[in-house]
């Protein structure tokens, strides 16, 4: 041969080996971009929005209580449903290990060694009936990704991956959330156990008062049984309260990876009787909308779900072309193991494949149609996830400035109550006031504490929905530094 016939024949090597490279190198169906998400300017009922938002601090400077804090590391530490999704994180990256080996080649090597007896009748003169075979082979084969298919998979794959992290990440605020609600909620109970049980006490010294002073003749039956009554229906709410605290102990015990159990917590701060000093704190704020979409983790996991069944439309399109594989062996085949590796013993083949589905492609073609109404569906949801966050983010911020409002207005009402309560008794002692007017004062009064208290807890769950709207709450918190030892 001659060299200008090898340059050519070079050539057209490289140019076959371009061709392929190329065509390696491209991926069927669309790559992703964000969709358009039309994000408001700034959010309904929020009045800070150039503020720092809410959401870009850590849960633990959001909720001071150093109780609640513990309680939520307890969580963290221990609540199943948390590590469910740590579970289903490790699932998606072994999905993901597994398709990335797609794209390589598969090489397996195979030994063997057989000893056999031919009959005579078959045997071939001069060859002795036994004999022995020793085998030993290398295989590879490799299917060229030409359409982008195992590429497109693997994109799926890691999208995957993403979406369930983002998952584990909103279990994490969602259950800083659920902490913090259960812990609210129980000290908000037991200062309204506290308020009934100071009722109790208060309506006790009544029953005293009215029973000797009817005994003395200056109050009548009537003033004794009313004030045995209203007693009553104080008693009456004990049981309830303590229900209810049983409940929400249980619940936050749960949450805490827990059996059922006694809960400790501190007291709402200046709640003797009620916390009726003490202004409720100025709405947080929001901070900007267009943040959101990055903060959120149920609004990024749609994302990765919508990047991933954008990637599987590929994998469907690439499914509609030709397999092109490649498959080479070697090895050596002997009849003497000492002979294996020598020359004669070598054995070796190589050969190329290309595989096109005909009666298959229409089952192929629905798979294509397939990935595309499930892709259109990821984008409802995903466009669905975003118009979700807005409103709930825009609702917490009306509650939390209405309930806000109302606490104002308890808190006026406990104060008049209060100065209407000891006008009334003190008329009644000097006898300028019937007891009737005493029981009015009291009832409304205590009516009043518990409403300011319930008032109370709902600015408080306002701000943790505040806080979990705003995609608050999944962040981690940084390790305490060790103290340096002392030079």
């Amino acid at each position: 041969m001659t060299a200008s016939a090898q340059r050519h024949r070079l050539a057209f090597a490289a140019i076959i080996c371009g061709a392929l490279l190329a065509l390696a190198g491209c991926k069927l169906g669309p790559d992703y971009r964000r969709p358009d998400t039309r994000a408001p300017a700034h959010y309904r009922f929020d009045s800070g929005a150039d503020q720092a938002a809410l959401a870009d601090e850590g849960w633990w400077q959001v909720y001071r209580d150093a109780r609640l804090q513990q309680l939520i590391r307890e969580a963290l530490a221990d609540n199943l449903d948390l590590r469910i999704a740590a579970a289903r994180v490790d699932q998606a990256r072994a999905l993901l290990g597994a398709t990335r080996l797609q794209q390589l080649p598969t090489v397996s090597v195979s030994a063997g060694a057989e000893r056999e007896r031919t009959s005579q009748f078959e045997l071939v003169p001069g060859a002795p009936p036994i004999s022995n075979i020793f085998e030993l082979q290398g295989s590879l084969s490799y299917e060229i990704d030409f359409w982008g298919k195992y590429r497109r998979a693997t994109e799926a794959a890691r999208a995957q991956l993403l979406q369930s992290d983002f998952a584990r990440q909103d279990v994490i605020a969602g259950l800083v959330a659920g902490v913090a609600t259960a812990y609210f909620t129980l000290q908000a109970l037991d200062q309204q156990l506290d308020i009934t049980n100071r009722t109790i006490g208060t309506r006790q010294k009544f029953v005293d008062l009215t029973s000797a002073q009817h005994e003395r003749g200056t109050v009548s039956e009537l003033d004794v049984a009313t004030a045995v009554g209203q007693l009553a229906i104080a008693k009456a709410n004990l049981p309830e309260l303590r229900r209810q605290i049983g409940l929400a102990e249980d619940q936050l015990s749960v949450l805490l990876g827990h059996n059922p159990g006694d809960v400790l917590r501190t007291p709402l701060e200046d709640s003797g009787p009620v916390a009726d000093s003490t202004p409720p704190t100025p709405v947080p704020a929001a901070g900007l909308p267009s943040s959101l979409l990055e903060r959120r983790p149920d609004v990024r996991e749609a994302e990765q779900n919508l990047v991933a069944a954008n990637a599987q439309v590929g994998v469907a399109k690439a499914n509609l072309f030709p397999t092109i594989s490649l498959t080479g062996t070697g090895g050596g085949a002997s009849t003497a193991l000492s002979s294996l590796f020598s020359g004669p013993a070598r054995l070796w083949s190589f050969g190329g494949s290309a595989l096109q589905p005909l009666l298959d492609s229409q089952r192929s073609l629905y798979q294509l149609d397939l990935a595309d109404a499930q892709k259109r569906q990821a984008l409802l949801q995903y466009q669905k996830s975003i118009q979700t966050a807005f409103q709930e983010v825009s609702d917490a911020l009306v509650a939390r400035q209405q309930y806000a409002e109302v606490q104002l207005q308890e808190q006026t009402w406990v104060a008049a109550q209060r100065t209407a309560n000891a006008i009334a008794l003190a008329r009644y002692r000097v006898g300028y006031a019937s007891y009737f007017n005493v029981i009015d004062s009291d009832r409304d009064l205590f009516s009043a504490e518990l409403s300011l208290s319930a008032a109370h807890l709902n600015t408080l769950l306002a701000v943790v929905q505040l806080y979990r709207a705003l995609g608050g709450g999944w962040q981690t918190e940084a390790p305490v530094a060790a103290n340096p030892a002392p030079n």
